[in-house]
């Protein structure tokens, strides 16, 4: 069964794959640490997240840590890291991932980004140097390291073995090398974005990295006719309005849409809701994990609360950790 995990990271992304040929691709990191939580911390915080709250579900309250998630789920390598593009909210804990995980591939963007980082900031200065040793090749850069555009073809994530199309069925949308240079120019990194499409068992998921309207027009011109009436996709820019056009949605039409944690305020329910295309949030949901299995597509969530609202049927699926909330397709 391959299982996609889209994790409740605070207001960053981190989602993973675990291939059906075994491979484990994590695209964005964020919240990860090596500190292993106190378990009586634990233990209360995950009762917490089992509660009704009045109002909303409040899980941003609960993030969970993808190194320790990871190993909950019995991962302890990781084939691909994909890091979309170099904000901090996409590479919060990098230095401890690499640490724990040592993953075979890094995808990386040819970006010349630099940051300076304000007292009180968030974001861990050290996460940003490795990062940099990574990108700009010093010696302490081990995993092997791809700087890839649209429609590229290599072994393993969209070749197999033999030569012949699948491998671990990523194909790549964005970004192509004058979306890298106009990022460069502006010293604006969304339109560099990775924008990958996962093809498994007949069904097709897009992961939207924080991609803006330049890439969207790409992609739509180069791989629209890959893209009608998705099954599932991850919100570009965790949902957020970010002052952008939707028109890519009138293609897409997802059957649902992952939306990760902001203030609503600043989420595009509007966008999803005028096309009447459902779509959840981590707030909601905790993390949501979604198994594809036997020609079907389903998914569940962390939060038990959340679950059982959606469905009083639901059960615990001891192999996803996760809470059953209905079929996708």
């Amino acid at each position: 069964m391959a299982v996609i995990h889209y994790l409740n990271v605070k207001q960053g992304d981190c989602s993973i794959i675990q291939h059906n040929t075994g491979h484990v691709s994590v695209i964005d990191v964020c919240n990860a640490s090596a500190d292993t939580p106190d378990a009586r911390l634990q233990e209360r915080m995950e009762k917490a997240a089992r509660q009704r709250p009045s109002g909303n579900y409040q899980q941003k309250r609960h993030p969970v840590n993808p190194i320790l998630y990871l190993k909950e789920h019995g991962v302890s390598s990781v084939f691909r890291f994909i890091l979309t593009h170099p904000d901090m909210d996409h590479m919060d804990g990098i230095e401890a991932f690499f640490g724990e995980f040592e993953p075979t591939n890094f995808w990386d963007t040819n970006n010349t980004c630099e940051k300076e980082f304000e007292e009180g900031s968030p974001y861990n200065p050290d996460d940003w140097e490795f990062y940099t040793g990574l990108r700009d090749g010093k010696p302490e850069s081990d995993p092997k390291r791809l700087a890839l555009y649209s429609g590229a073809r290599g072994q393993y994530y969209n070749v197999g073995q033999d030569g012949t199309r699948g491998g671990d069925g990523i194909s790549i949308l964005a970004p192509t090398r004058e979306l890298i240079v106009a990022s460069n120019d502006c010293d604006d990194y969304n339109d560099c974005s990775y924008v990958l499409l996962y093809r498994v068992g007949g069904f097709r998921v897009v992961f939207g990295g924080d991609s803006h309207d330049a890439t969207w027009e790409h992609i739509l011109d180069a791989h629209g006719d890959d893209l009608q009436d998705v099954d599932l996709l991850i919100a570009p820019h965790h949902g957020r309005k970010s002052d952008r056009c939707y028109d890519f949605l009138d293609v897409l039409k997802p059957k649902l849409t992952f939306f990760g944690n902001a203030n609503c305020e600043h989420l595009a329910y509007s966008a999803w809701s005028y096309r009447e295309l459902p779509f959840i949030t981590n707030n909601q949901a905790g993390s949501m994990v979604v198994g594809v299995d036997g020609g079907t597509m389903g998914l569940y969530v962390t939060n038990q609360t959340f679950a059982e609202a959606c469905n009083s049927d639901t059960f615990y699926g001891d192999q996803l950790k996760a809470y059953y909330v209905c079929r996708i397709a």
